[in-house]
């Protein structure tokens, strides 16, 4: 009886398979079925001893992978100042494998991020990254079916919003994103030059609505695979748009409702400067996932980006941050970090003045900026992954969906 005591209690800290082998070979030893014996009760203690040792491996597997998410939760997602855990991005976990959804396309930080996780696990693993790019009804009252509308804007004029608003939609869309680009800057519409279709027209055709019914809908220009719509399409490139307020309201209503966008990850706003009549109808018809301020480093540039910030603020649009444009030597630096911590938003990115950039965007060809061999390339990938991740960051805080009350 001790020496069947004693083999248990050393099997207990063996595998699963080690205890099932020391059963088999201390079996043979009882007495043939219908014998009595001494061994009886020892024999049933046996089985107890055995059966306690398996649920005790089983719990220890079971323990360990538990300990395993609990370590691979607490990993800290670059840019996003929360861990997988909290963002719930932890899609599944297995013993040699851990896949991780993220909610933005282009991740540029994943070798941190992997890295991070070999460590939470102590081990090598395979790590897959896939991308559910989060959104919410951002298609409001006009029933677009987009995930995320950014509205791209400025205090002034000249700060290089609709170069940054170009450059945000193709670089959104490099990253595989599916991107459609509105210019609602009706007075001065240059998104269609910078993307080279500037004598290009929208046709109508018939689309069946969700209720059957047949409607005329504009088809946007396709510009490099990108939905776009300008007023620019529809006027001659030296004519003038003299409207009040009410013209601007249907034109941007027709822009948005009847215009077929399709179904998007992204729709980018390139705004008019100031804070008018375009940026109120907007929050009035749209679900917005946020703004982006852009302007120079020049104090006069800020103090208007100020203004911008404020008007965003009573209509209840998210602010995502402050980008810095034609940062360098001829412009001066820092200007623009000093406002965002002023107000309290991120900086979003520093893009440098680079003529590569101003070429681009003066002969059609902002697309070609995201080549792989374009010196412009990386900072505007960094700034499109910054937006990218602060618009992710406001729609899963449940941020957006202004309700605009009338100034």
């Amino acid at each position: 009886m001790i020496n069947l005591v004693a083999t248990i209690t050393l099997t207990r800290s063996l595998p699963v398979a080690a205890t099932v082998l020391e059963y088999s070979a201390i079996m043979p030893t009882f007495p043939e079925r219908g014998k009595r014996s001494h061994c009886g009760p020892h024999r049933s203690r046996l089985r107890y001893k055995l059966i306690d040792a398996i649920n005790f491996t089983r719990f220890t597997n079971e323990q360990e992978m538990s300990d395993l998410q609990a370590s691979l939760a607490s990993v800290p997602v670059p840019g996003f100042d929360k861990t997988l855990g909290e963002l719930r991005l932890l899609t599944a976990v297995t013993d040699d494998k851990v896949t991780v959804t993220l909610p933005i396309p282009g991740y540029l930080q994943t070798d941190g991020l992997t890295n991070a996780i070999h460590a939470a696990a102590g081990k090598e693993v395979s790590v897959e990254y896939c991308v559910d790019i989060k959104g919410k009804n951002a298609g409001g009252k006009v029933g677009l079916k987009v995930k995320n509308i950014i509205a791209v804007g400025s205090g002034k004029g000249g700060v290089g919003k609709s170069t940054v608003s170009a450059t945000l939609a193709c670089g959104l869309q490099s990253m595989g994103a599916k991107v459609g680009l509105m210019d609602a800057d009706v007075y001065g519409p240059s998104i269609p030059h910078m993307l080279g279709v500037p004598a290009a027209q929208p046709e109508m055709k018939e689309v069946t609505g969700p209720d059957g019914n047949v409607y005329q809908r504009m088809q946007p220009v396709v510009a490099n695979g990108m939905p776009v719509m300008s007023m620019g399409f529809l006027i001659q490139p030296d004519q003038a748009v003299i409207w009040r307020g009410p013209m601007l309201h249907k034109a941007l209503q027709q822009f948005l409702q009847q215009t077929d966008w399709g179904e998007l990850d992204y729709l980018i706003i390139d705004l008019p400067p100031g804070t008018g009549d375009v940026s109120l109808t907007l929050s009035q018809l749209l679900g917005l996932s946020g703004a982006v301020i852009v302007c120079t480093p020049q104090q006069v540039a800020l103090l208007d980006a100020l203004k911008a910030a404020s008007m965003y603020k009573q209509v209840e649009i998210p602010l995502l941050g402050i980008v810095e444009n034609m940062t360098g030597d001829l412009f001066g630096q820092g200007g623009a970090k000093l406002m965002a911590d002023e107000i309290g938003v991120p900086l979003l990115a520093e893009v440098p003045a680079n003529a590569t950039i101003r070429e681009k965007g003066d002969f059609g060809k902002i697309a070609e900026l995201f080549l792989a061999d374009n010196p412009a390339r990386q900072p505007l990938l960094n700034m499109c992954e910054s937006i990218a991740i602060q618009c992710a960051k406001e729609v899963m805080k449940g941020g957006g969906g202004p309700s605009l009350q009338i100034l």
